[in-house]
């Protein structure tokens, strides 16, 4: 198998030629690492050199010989450290494997490497000083999105047709909106998190993965599906039931389409442009589309990522060897003074914030099937944008430049609902535009029956980066 070859086809189509016989998953693998040796040279978003050998994996999983890399978010897989993008971690080696990482073995995917995230995971641009900046394929003066800003790069690139992400304010969807990609966040409960990084995050954390399809998207999360039941786990839940809701028509639908941000923050153009192009394909699809969003308060909602930055920091804070505040970013020391003042009222107070964002996008989605709004407020950012070693920076201000450039993503963490990114719109200088859909919660079906009708109307498969891979 030929690079240009393994980088035309998405995860299914690869499992398929293996099942078929017309390649080994051997092969695969040895091209997979050839093409993400070429990839992390251009946009560097490893944060270790490549697993060798792979990390073990089942043999005839529903994803058997698929490449795939986990992100450094936290202990994720037995023996593999983790550094959350920081200088001030040595790498820990996790101690045994999440709930997810053993799903993961289990649909048969072979781990090849671990993902660049943003120190803390807590930026919408993945450019620690650990790593330095992730280039976009797209234009590799510009910014990745965060905190799977790694993955999303080599995805993009056809470095691998998937990887592993999480997503705790924005962090699947704002890098699938950067670099062209699928990204979906599952509802609350969906899909085991922790323990790691998803556990301690007050609910609002999500682990799934990236991809480049639709399908990929609905595969994967037939494969990790379920509620965390620890050592008990050894199979994949029974697969198909998301996939088989590729093609189902989801009949007329009514749907809410908004380019306003909660936040006041000003929104590009061309961004709003892409939202109402979807409302209006919608429309010709047969749908009930009008204007309309949920009444919330923004502070609530910046109440609840302030309540899961804390949650973060606390974790650091309980650990037996605390990290050196001067091996930390300038962000990354405030929030650690801002966790140790937090009091057990500041939690209550911010668990009724994300009670009330929740229990409004939860009743205007009973009068809505959908609501369609931007991914990201602007077009990928340049380098340099978001800087979150600014000493200038309280943890406060940091949120704040935070929302302005992603205004529309953390309302969702905080509601549980699920939420996607689909890539179906262009700049006019080639840049990808993510449009997100959000459905009622626990709709996963919903959104995958929309985001299939869309992708045959809308296609985005013939279009790749600058920088790809498979480019002969």
């Amino acid at each position: 198998m030929q690079i240009h070859e393994y980088a035309s086809v998405d995860a299914i189509g690869l499992r398929d030629l293996i099942k078929a016989g017309e390649v080994t998953a051997t092969e695969v693998e040895a091209v997979a690492r050839e093409a993400i040796a070429i990839a992390d040279a251009e946009l560097n978003g490893l944060a270790l050199p490549p697993f060798d050998p792979a990390l073990g994996h089942v043999v005839d999983g529903p994803l058997a010989g698929v490449p795939f890399l986990i992100k450094d978010h936290g202990p994720v897989a037995e023996g593999v450290p983790f550094f959350l993008g920081s200088r001030a971690l040595p790498g820990i080696p996790a101690q045994r494997d999440t709930d997810l990482m053993t799903r993961f073995r289990a649909a048969g995917l072979v781990t090849l490497g671990l993902t660049t995230v943003p120190e803390m995971v807590l930026s919408f641009s993945t450019e620690s000083l650990r790593y330095g900046p992730t280039r976009n394929p797209w234009d590799r003066d510009r910014g990745v999105g965060g905190s799977s800003g790694g993955a999303a790069a080599l995805v993009a690139a056809g470095a691998v047709p998937l990887a592993h992400a999480s997503d705790g304010a924005g962090s699947i969807r704002i890098p699938a909106s950067c670099c062209g990609l699928v990204g979906l966040k599952p509802s609350r409960g969906r899909v085991p998190c922790g323990p790691g990084m998803g556990e301690p995050m007050l609910g609002m954390a999500y682990e799934f993965g990236l991809t480049r399809t639709v399908r990929d998207a609905a595969h994967l999360l037939d494969a990790v599906h379920g509620p965390g039941v620890g050592d008990k786990y050894t199979a994949p839940p029974p697969s198909g039931r998301y996939a088989g809701e590729l093609g189902v028509d989801p009949g007329s639908l009514r749907v809410a389409v908004t380019t306003e941000a909660w936040s006041g923050a000003k929104v590009d153009g061309e961004v709003a442009a892409a939202v109402v192009q979807v409302g209006h394909m919608l429309e010709r699809l047969g749908h009930a589309v009008t204007f309309g969003r949920p009444e919330l308060d923004w502070d609530d909602v910046l109440a609840s990522a302030m309540a899961e930055g804390v949650a973060i920091a606390s974790m650091l804070l309980r650990a037996p060897r605390q990290p050196d505040p001067d091996h930390l970013e300038a962000v990354s020391r405030q929030l650690m003074r801002v966790a140790g003042a937090y009091t057990a009222m500041d939690m209550m107070n911010a668990f009724d914030a994300q009670n009330r964002v929740t229990r409004s996008v939860a009743m205007f989605l009973t009068g809505h099937d959908l609501l369609i709004t931007p991914t990201l407020g602007r077009l990928p950012a340049p380098h340099g944008t978001l800087r979150y070693n600014d000493p200038g920076h309280t943890f406060a201000t940091w949120l704040d430049s935070l929302f302005d450039y992603g205004p529309f993503t953390m309302v969702f963490n905080a509601s549980g609902h699920p939420a996607i990114s689909l890539p179906l719109c262009q700049s006019e200088n080639g840049l990808p535009i993510g449009v997100q859909l959000i459905a009622p919660y626990g709709r996963e079906d919903l959104l995958f029956q929309i985001s299939s009708q869309l992708e045959q109307v809308m296609p985005w498969h013939r279009r790749t980066p600058a920088f790809f891979v498979g480019r002969s």
